[in-house]
C-alpha cells in the first residue's frame, strides 16, 4: 500500500516545493491517520518561510494535546504576522487541559500588544487562577483587542472580584467592541453578585451603540432579574429592531406580565422576527389578554409567526385551565 507521505511526487516532498501554495496545499491533504508523521510534518511546517502555510500549519494542529506541538505553538504567538498569531491562538484556545496555561502566562504581559492578544485568547478557555491578575491589568492597555481579549479572560474564570471592572468597562470603554463584550461577560456572574451588576447592564441599555444595548437585553435575560423587567420593556421601543428582539425575549424569560402591552404592541411590527420573539414572550407569560392579538397573528403572513403565535395560544389555554 503507497504510503503519502513518502511516495514520489507524495506530501514530504510537496511540503518542500518552492511554491508556497503548493506547501499550503499539502498542508491542508496531510492525513491525520499517521499521527507521527502528521505532528513532525506541521510542526517543521510552523517554521516555513510564508506566513501563509505556517497559518496553515497552525490551524491543522489546533486541539492537539502533544507536548511537542504545544511547546511548537506558543513561541509562534509572537510571530511577526497578525494572521499567524491569530491562527496560533485560535489553536491554543481549543486546548483543555490547564497545565498549558503556565506555558502561556508570561505572554498575557507581553509588551507588544498583538502578542498579548493572543496568549490572552489562548488562555480564555483554559480558565487558569493564575491568569487572574494578568488580565485584570490587561483590561487597562491602551490597546482595544488586548482589553477585549482580557475582558474574555475575566469572564471565564468568574471571579467576583472581577464585577468591578467589568461593569467599569461595560458602561465606560471608549470602544463599542470591548463595552459589548463585557456587558456579555457580565452574564457569568455569580447568583449572589447578579443584583450587584444590574444597574450596569440597565445603563447598557441606553448605551449609543446599538449591538451594545442589543448585548445588554440579551444578558439581562440570561440572568433573570425580574427587577429590570421596566427597563427592557422600555427598551421595546428602541429604534433597532434587533434590540427589540432581545428585550422581547428577555422579557419572556422574565414572564413580565407588566410588559404585556409592549408585547402585544410588537405582535404588529413589520419586523417578522420581531413578531416571533413577541409571540412566544406571549406564551411565557402565560396571560389570556393576550389571546387576541395572538389570534390574529395565527394568519399572519409568515408562517413562523403563525406557528409561534398557535403555540402560544396553546400554553394560554393551558395556563387558563382550559
Amino acid at each position: 500500500m503507497s504510503n503519502p507521505f513518502t511516495e514520489s511526487g507524495g506530501l514530504r516532498a510537496r511540503l518542500a516545493d518552492p511554491d508556497a501554495e503548493v506547501r499550503r496545499v499539502a498542508v491542508l491533504d496531510l492525513p491525520y491517520g499517521d499521527e507521527e508523521d502528521y505532528i513532525e510534518l506541521l510542526t517543521t511546517a510552523l517554521a516555513d518561510s510564508s506566513a501563509v502555510v505556517r497559518a496553515e500549519a497552525a490551524h491543522a494542529l489546533e486541539g492537539v494535546e502533544e507536548e511537542e506541538v504545544v511547546a511548537a505553538l506558543v513561541p509562534m504567538l509572537k510571530d511577526p504576522e497578525s494572521t499567524v498569531r491569530q491562527a496560533v491562538a485560535d489553536s491554543l484556545a481549543e486546548l483543555k487541559e490547564s497545565r498549558w496555561g503556565s506555558l502561556l502566562l508570561g505572554m498575557a504581559s507581553d509588551a507588544e500588544p498583538g502578542v498579548q492578544a493572543a496568549a490572552l485568547r489562548a488562555l480564555r478557555a483554559l480558565k487558569v487562577d493564575a491568569a487572574f491578575e494578568p488580565a485584570l491589568l490587561a483590561s487597562a492597555s491602551a490597546d482595544t483587542s488586548v482589553r477585549k481579549e482580557a475582558v474574555g479572560v475575566l469572564a471565564y474564570l468568574r471571579k467576583p472580584a472581577a464585577l468591578p471592572t467589568l461593569m467599569r468597562i461595560a458602561t465606560q470603554d471608549a470602544e463599542a467592541d470591548v463595552r459589548k463584550v463585557a456587558v456579555g461577560a457580565l452574564g457569568y456572574a455569580e447568583p449572589a453578585n447578579v443584583e450587584e451588576v444590574v444597574p450596569a447592564l440597565e445603563t447598557a441599555l441606553k448605551d449609543s451603540a446599538w449591538l451594545v444595548r442589543e448585548e445588554a437585553a440579551h444578558t439581562l435575560g440570561k440572568l433573570k432579574r425580574s427587577s429590570a423587567a421596566g427597563k427592557l420593556a422600555e427598551a421595546m421601543q428602541d429604534e433597532y429592531w434587533q434590540v427589540r428582539v432581545a428585550s422581547a425575549r428577555a422579557l419572556g424569560k422574565l414572564r413580565a406580565i407588566e410588559a404585556l402591552h409592549v408585547l402585544v404592541e410588537a405582535l404588529a411590527h413589520t419586523v417578522s422576527n420581531l413578531r416571533k420573539e413577541a409571540a412566544i414572550a406571549l406564551g411565557e407569560l402565560g396571560d389570556a389578554r393576550a389571546l387576541p392579538a395572538l389570534e390574529i397573528a395565527a394568519n399572519d403572513a409568515d408562517p413562523d409567526v403563525r406557528k409561534l403565535s398557535r403555540i402560544a395560544l396553546g400554553r394560554i389555554a393551558t395556563a387558563q385551565g382550559a
